[in-house]
């Protein structure tokens, strides 16, 4: 590692990007509890919520083929420090925020330095410490977007204006955040063909494109489930409870992201493949249980199957990107995580808008029903195709 002055530890740097990592997805999360909020003040359709919700995820997504392999070029460092700006003044955006367009433009700014933070963070991570900065990348956005939406219902239940003070708390963090970034080593060594590199692209390394194709369909799965969850799901919770506190709408996202992160705790050094497969299993298992409690209107049966289903998603995505982490160069890692993450946000918005049509034709209910069916059978699908005998996903 590249270190000059006055340096952080190796075992420091590690802990100061995991909790920028996990304040990035706080962020993200957070205005999820408060989308009711402005649907009541502002009178817009689930579609448009969905369109708001979907704006940040395309942003990300441009700002990954654009900016994804920069660090690469330019460092870790400058590229984490552009991205923490960029993510203070989309909370400054938020924090006066008074109409739809407003909200868009923050969630856009937002989506714009969370993706051009993504592969920089991920990178980074691994580049200090593989074992543990392939572990941090799985579990602190699970642990991210769980406190973000916990800790977001909360302040709507107890606290004043609740759309500012979550704001200001975010600010404060990642000012904080900035100033030590200064003292973060540098892990890569900066060289030429910067500008060619904002080419728009997907560039996966060819000895990890055989295993990013298995992994594919069940990262899509994991990711669609992710994007309903986060931006439907609050409401859908409020109609099979029959309540209307915004701690549900909470409660249902943390039981999703923090099973998550317990499952990676869980699985983490069992082989990729194995892991794989189990977290297929339970993700198709979780959406058997939460379709009988969307069916029922039962919260317990809801509730339990969102927990299954989440314990499916953090061993998957463990799964997914142990099975890719250790397939590229130091100098390839920016590219690979790029488009990983472009793969994965794509599965994040582009169903999630086509839920938020569904509904203004079939409604919520019948939306989630299918939507849900829909994200199992791929699931069933993936899991056939993982038990194949084939090429690509390391048993270890």
């Amino acid at each position: 590692m590249k270190t000059t002055g006055q340096q952080l530890s190796s075992k420091t740097s590690l802990w100061l990007l995991a909790s920028i990592m996990v304040g990035f997805l706080a962020a993200s999360s957070a205005p999820s509890p408060l989308y009711a909020i402005y649907r009541q003040a502002w009178g817009f359709s689930a579609l448009t919520l969905t369109v708001v919700f979907s704006v940040y995820a395309f942003a990300l997504l441009s700002a990954l083929l654009v900016f994804g392999s920069l660090s690469d070029f330019r460092g870790r460092r400058d590229i984490i420090l552009l991205a923490l700006g960029l993510e203070v003044g989309s909370l400054l955006l938020f924090l006066n925020a008074d109409s739809v367009a407003s909200l868009i433009a923050a969630r856009a700014l937002q989506g714009l330095a969370t993706g051009i933070v993504t592969s920089a963070l991920s990178a980074a991570l691994i580049d200090i410490d593989r074992t543990h900065g392939a572990l941090v990348n799985s579990v602190a956005p699970m642990i991210g977007m769980g406190i973000g939406a916990l800790g977001t219902s909360l302040l709507v239940q107890f606290a004043p204006a609740p759309t500012k003070i979550v704001f200001e708390l975010l600010i404060v963090v990642f000012i904080v955040q900035a100033a030590a970034m200064w003292f973060l080593p540098e892990t890569v060594s900066r060289r030429p063909g910067v500008w060619r590199s904002l080419w728009p692209s997907i560039a996966i390394p060819q000895q990890a494109r055989a295993t990013l194709w298995q992994v594919l369909p069940v990262n899509t799965a994991l990711w669609a489930l992710g994007g309903f969850s986060l931006s439907l799901g609050p409401s859908l919770a409020r109609i099979v409870t029959a309540s209307q506190s915004p701690l549900v709408g909470g409660f249902a996202i943390a039981a999703l992201v923090l099973t998550s992160a317990a499952a990676i705790l869980v699985v983490r050094t069992h082989p990729p493949r194995a892991v794989l497969i189990g977290g297929t299993i339970a993700l198709a298992t979780g959406m058997v249980v939460t379709l009988a409690g969307i069916a029922s209107y039962s919260a317990a049966a809801y509730f339990i199957g969102t927990a299954i289903m989440g314990a499916g998603f953090g061993a998957g995505f463990n799964g997914s990107l142990r099975s890719l982490v250790g397939l590229a160069r130091p100098e390839q890692r920016g590219d690979l995580m790029a488009g990983f993450f472009s793969l994965s946000y794509l599965a994040f918005s582009v169903p999630a808008i086509l839920a938020g049509l569904a509904v203004g034709y079939f409604g919520l209910y019948a939306t989630a029903l299918g939507f849900l069916a829909g994200i199992m059978a791929l699931a069933l699908i993936a899991l056939a195709l993982m038990t194949r005998k084939t090429p690509g996903v390391p048993a270890r």
